[in-house]
């Protein structure tokens, strides 16, 4: 995603004191280093230097110090590729245990000049590289490798260019100061774990069905057409859907002490499971920790509270 100037949405994450963001790159937080490669042409430099020397040819002389000043005049465009970058960061989603975190990383050229080969990278994780054009700003997803649930601090950020010839390396190391929150990997197996507790609602009109009539509820994307209230949408009343349920409907309880013989982090992989299940079936649900009861309901805002209770669950003891 590419806009003109600074995007009015984006939420920076907290910075630690050093690196508060959003964060402007100046000179002293950039470091620069010959590449391998960079190293290899000075080598290559010092001995057609010597080979000058040795015959004394000034046309040997003059292609060795010609060389040599683009390398000098490369040190200070591979510097100012990042000189006065801003750097700021998106909102960071919750994710699986396991899966590949993308981190959300604003890149901010608020100057007039285009800057080029600009690589981002997470410790351990692969490397994301971008163009950016003179006054633009750009949101790019980081890759960062995730292995164990709960919330855990982001690893350090590293900013880094070789343009304009890969001579120099320049880069500039970042705490984000922020962290992410890592849910149970759910287990493989799919449908409804059998040690999952049904339990019978005496209140009615909960569950989805399609023979009685059980009152109205906001439209919600997906919704049938024909269960629309459109007499009601004709009086200017707003969009509402018919829902349909039975007398008595059933709701699960995912419980903790369902399979005491398993391992703590087998359970709460099955617990997961069964959230997500229960969740794309439109079922009502609650779920039991010790310590934890949340009540049987549905919905994005209800499974990520489940879910935000299995990634931070401690067993006692």
């Amino acid at each position: 995603m590419i806009g003109r100037r600074s995007p009015g949405w984006m939420r920076f994450g907290r910075g630690s004191a050093a690196d508060a963001l959003p964060i402007r790159l100046d000179r002293r937080r950039i470091y620069i280093l010959p590449t391998r490669q960079g190293l290899f042409f000075a080598m290559i430099l010092g001995l057609m230097l010597l080979g000058a020397i040795n015959y004394d040819n000034s046309l040997a002389y003059a292609l060795t110090f010609l060389l040599g000043s683009v390398g000098v005049v490369s040190i200070l465009h591979t510097w100012g590729n990042l000189l006065g970058l801003r750097i700021g960061l998106g909102p960071v989603p919750p994710v699986f245990a396991g899966a590949t975190l993308e981190v959300p990383v604003v890149l901010d050229n608020r100057g007039a000049t285009a800057r080029y080969g600009i690589e981002l990278r997470f410790e351990h994780g692969p490397a994301v590289v971008c163009d950016l054009a003179a006054d633009t700003w750009t949101t790019l997803t980081v890759p960062h490798p995730t292995t164990r649930r709960g919330r855990h601090a982001l690893h350090r950020l590293r900013i880094a260019s070789r343009f304009p010839l890969g001579l120099l390396r320049a880069w500039t190391p970042m705490e984000l100061g922020t962290d992410y929150l890592a849910y149970p990997t759910p287990a493989l197996r799919s449908g409804m774990p059998p040690e999952v507790a049904w339990v019978s609602s005496l209140s009615g009109d909960r569950g989805i069905g399609s023979d009685d009539f059980a009152g109205f509820r906001a439209y919600q994307a997906g919704d049938s057409l024909r269960h629309v209230n459109w007499k009601a949408v004709s009086r200017g009343h707003g969009l509402n859907t018919k829902v349909f349920g039975g007398d008595r409907t059933e709701r699960l309880l995912i419980d903790w002490r369902a399979r005491p013989e398993l391992q703590r982090e087998a359970r709460l992989s099955r617990m997961t499971r069964a959230i997500l299940e229960a969740e794309s079936g439109g079922r009502d649900y609650g779920l039991w920790l010790p310590g934890v009861a949340i009540r049987p309901d549905r919905g994005a805002a209800h499974q990520r509270r489940c879910l935000e209770a299995l990634a931070m669950f401690e067993a006692p003891g």
